[in-house]
Order: C-alpha cells, then sequence, then structure tokens
C-alpha cells in the first residue's frame, strides 16, 4: 500500500511540482490549496504525512499545523517554504513541524528527506 501525502501549496505550478515528484517517488498525493482546504482534505484522506507551504491566504502554514496538531500529535509534518530565516523556522518547530525545506528543492534531496522524516516515526 502506498504511503499517502497530503502537499499544501498556494502555487499550483509548485503543487504540482511537489505531486510530481512524490509519484515519481511511489507516494500516493493529495492535495489542497491552502490551510483551510488543507484542514479538511486532512480529515477526508487520512495522509501518512504532511507538507506545507507557510506563506498561504485563508489560513496560512503555522496556523494550519497548529490545526492539525490539535487532531492528531503524531503526523510527520514537513514545511517547503521560502522562508529561511531562523525565527520562522522556529515558529514551525514550535507549531510542531518536524522538518523544513527551504524552495526552492532538489527533487532527489526532496524525497530524501521525506523518506528520512518517514522513517524517524
Amino acid at each position: 500500500m502506498a504511503v499517502k501525502v497530503l502537499a499544501i501549496d498556494d502555487s499550483e505550478t509548485m503543487l504540482n511540482m511537489v505531486k510530481q515528484t512524490l509519484e515519481m517517488g511511489g507516494y500516493e498525493v493529495v492535495t489542497a490549496k491552502d490551510g483551510k482546504e488543507g484542514v479538511d482534505r486532512y480529515s477526508d484522506s487520512n495522509p501518512d504525512i504532511i507538507i506545507t507551504d507557510i506563506n498561504m491566504p485563508v489560513m496560512d502554514g503555522i496556523t494550519f499545523i497548529n490545526e492539525v496538531r490539535k487532531l492528531n500529535g503524531e503526523i510527520p509534518i514537513i514545511t517547503l517554504t521560502t522562508e529561511s530565516e531562523d525565527k520562522m523556522k522556529q515558529k514551525g518547530f514550535e507549531a510542531g513541524a518536524n522538518g523544513w525545506i527551504v524552495k526552492p528543492f532538489r527533487p532527489a534531496q526532496f524525497l530524501d528527506i521525506v523518506k528520512q522524516v518517514l522513517s524517524d516515526d
């Protein structure tokens, strides 16, 4: 059975790139375009891991992570963002993120990080 990933990003281009990369790695991918849709998709799809952007309309990634952590304290969450500031990273980890990837990403490296976070589970 394929590992299911919930990928959230307000950029359709980035979301497609993430989806294609993950599917090449053998993952099943569910997508959402903002944190609010992400919370809805999370409840519907019961993913094994979440990859989320930080800067999004409607509900940002930090708020999204906080919402998911209320529902599930265990699921691995990786942020994929243009944010590289330590202060923002700190906020992400305090909210409950397990990993931080700065865009743009290299597909092989991205898949390695996903695999690594899943094996830490």
